[in-house]
C-alpha cells in the first residue's frame, strides 16, 4: 500500500487529488450501457437472450426461475447457513420495523389539519450481484426493509450461472424462497436493470417503479441512464472503507477490516487515517502478513496497490476527520480513545462502526444494519437503503368552511400577487351563496 503524508488545507478537491477512487468508468461504458438498454427496451427477450449468452456464457431454459427449482435450493441449503440467514433477517427486520417513519399531524388552526403519512412504492425491482462472490446477504438487505415498508410487489433480478445450467446462484435461489419472493429472473448487468425498468412480457416481468441494490460499473451506469424511468437508491461503484485510528488502535484489526473489503474487487478501496507513524508501520507490516494468507490474494494484492488504497498520516484526529468528511466513505471504522465523539463528528459517511468490535462484516452480515450503501462520495447526499428508501411522503391536507375562510382574504391577495386570479375565484366561490 502507498503511504501519503498529508499536508496543507483539507478541501474537497485536494481530497480527490491526494486520496482518489480506482480510474473506472467514463464516457465509453455508457455509450456500451446505453445500447444494452436499447436493445433491451426494443428486443426485449431476444436481447436478454443474446446478453446473457455474451455476458453469462449460459442462456437460462427459462428466464423466471420456477418455484420448485428455489423450494429445491432452499431444501438442500447447508444448515448452518440456514441458520446465520434467519439470523441476519431477523435482524433486519427488527431494525427496519424500528425505523418506520410515525405518521405526522399538525394542526395550523382550528378544522385545519395536515397530515404527513407513508406510502410505499408500487413496486421494486431488487438486483442482487452474482460475479465474483456470492450475496445471499444482498439479498436480504434488499428484500427485508422493501417487506416492511408493505411494498406490494417486489422483483429479484441475478446473474444466470453456468455452472448451474442457467439457474442463479441456489444459495441465492434459497435466500429468495426463504424470505417469501416468488418473483425471481435469471437475468445480471446493465440487462437486469433495463428489463426490470421497461418489462419484458414474454417473460413475465412486468415494469417495476424502482430499482435498488449493488453491482458493478455496468449496473451502476445502467441505474444512473434509467433515472426518471426508474426511481434508484444510488449509483453503488466499488466498496469503500476508511478506518480512523489512534496510536491506541490494534494493527493487526485495521489490517484485517482494510483486507476484508479489498477482496470484494479489484477497484475497492482501503484507506487508513491516522496521526501515528507507528501505527502506520506496523499496519503496512500487518498487512503484508495477513495478505499472503487471505484465501482471494491476488484480488486483494490488486485492490492495495491501486490508487484508490493508502495508509495517511494526518497532523492530528481532527484534520483526519475533516478528510473523511470530504471523502464521504461508503464504510467508515472508528479506532481511537475517544470512539463516539469521534463518530458525532462525522457528516458524511454511508455507515459508521464504532469501536474495535464493530467491524464492516458485522454491518455486511448480522448487525442488523442495512450494507446497501452509497459509494463515491455520494454519502454528501444519499442515505444508505432502508425502509425508508421504499416510502414515499404525501402531504393529505382537511380543512372546514370556517378554517378555509379564515384564510381565504390572504389567499386570494396571494393569487394576485401571481397574477393567478383563478386560484383566489376557487376559494372565494365556497362562500358564495
Amino acid at each position: 500500500m502507498r503511504k501519503l503524508i498529508w499536508s496543507g488545507e483539507v478541501t474537497a478537491l485536494r481530497v480527490r487529488e491526494l486520496i482518489p477512487r480506482a480510474a473506472i468508468g467514463g464516457a465509453d461504458v455508457e455509450t456500451k450501457v446505453a445500447e444494452l438498454i436499447g436493445e433491451v427496451k426494443n428486443s426485449g427477450e431476444s436481447a436478454l437472450r443474446d446478453h446473457s449468452e455474451r455476458f453469462d456464457g449460459v442462456v437460462p431454459k427459462s428466464f423466471k426461475v420456477a418455484r420448485e427449482d428455489m423450494a429445491q435450493a432452499l431444501e438442500d441449503l447447508d444448515p448452518a447457513l440456514r441458520t446465520a440467514l434467519e439470523k441476519s433477517i431477523a435482524r433486519v427486520r427488527t431494525v427496519s420495523q424500528d425505523q418506520l417513519p410515525a405518521e405526522v399531524l399538525s394542526l395550523p388552526t382550528a378544522g385545519g389539519e395536515v397530515r404527513l403519512r407513508n406510502v410505499p412504492v408500487d413496486s421494486v425491482g431488487l438486483y442482487v450481484p452474482g460475479g465474483k462472490a456470492v450475496y445471499p446477504s444482498s439479498t436480504i438487505m434488499n428484500v427485508v426493509p422493501a417487506q416492511v415498508a408493505e411494498v406490494p410487489r417486489l422483483v429479484i433480478c441475478t446473474p444466470p450461472q453456468k455452472e448451474f445450467a442457467g439457474l442463479p446462484h441456489p444459495t441465492i435461489l434459497a435466500t429468495a424462497e426463504l424470505l417469501g419472493v416468488s418473483d425471481v429472473f435469471a437475468i445480471g448487468g446493465a440487462s437486469a436493470v433495463a428489463a426490470m425498468a421497461y418489462g419484458v412480457e414474454s417473460i413475465g416481468l412486468e415494469p417495476v417503479r424502482m430499482v435498488t441494490g449493488p453491482g458493478n460499473i455496468f449496473v451502476a451506469t445502467a441505474k444512473g441512464l434509467l433515472r426518471g424511468q426508474i426511481a434508484i437508491d444510488s449509483e453503488a461503484g466499488p466498496t469503500e472503507v476508511m478506518i480512523i485510528a489512534d496510536a491506541q488502535a490494534d494493527a493487526r484489526l485495521i489490517a484485517a477490516d482494510l483486507i476484508s473489503q479489498a477482496e470484494h474487487d479489484e477497484n475497492a478501496a482501503a484507506v487508513l487515517l491516522t496521526d501515528s507513524d507507528e501505527l502506520i508501520a506496523e499496519v503496512a507490516l500487518e498487512v503484508e502478513r495477513q495478505t499472503s494468507n487471505t484465501p482471494n490474494r491476488t484480488r486483494v494484492e490488486a485492490a492495495l496497490a491501486g490508487q484508490q488504497s493508502v495508509l495517511c498520516k494526518t497532523a492530528s484526529i481532527l484534520e483526519a476527520i475533516a478528510i473523511a468528511n470530504e471523502y464521504a466513505t461508503e464504510h467508515l471504522e472508528i479506532m481511537t480513545a475517544n470512539a463516539r465523539d469521534v463518530a458525532a463528528q462525522i457528516r458524511n459517511a454511508g455507515a459508521v462502526f464504532v469501536g474495535a468490535n464493530s467491524p464492516v462484516s458485522l454491518g455486511d452480515y448480522l448487525a442488523g444494519s442495512n450494507h446497501v450503501l452509497p459509494t463515491s462520495e455520494q454519502a454528501k447526499f444519499y442515505s444508505g437503503l432502508s425502509v425508508q428508501t421504499f416510502l414515499r411522503q404525501q402531504q393529505v391536507i382537511s380543512y372546514s368552511q370556517e378554517a378555509l375562510r379564515e384564510v381565504v382574504d390572504d389567499l386570494s391577495v396571494f393569487a394576485d400577487a401571481e397574477g393567478l386570479g383563478a386560484h383566489g375565484e376557487a376559494a372565494r366561490i365556497r362562500f358564495e351563496s
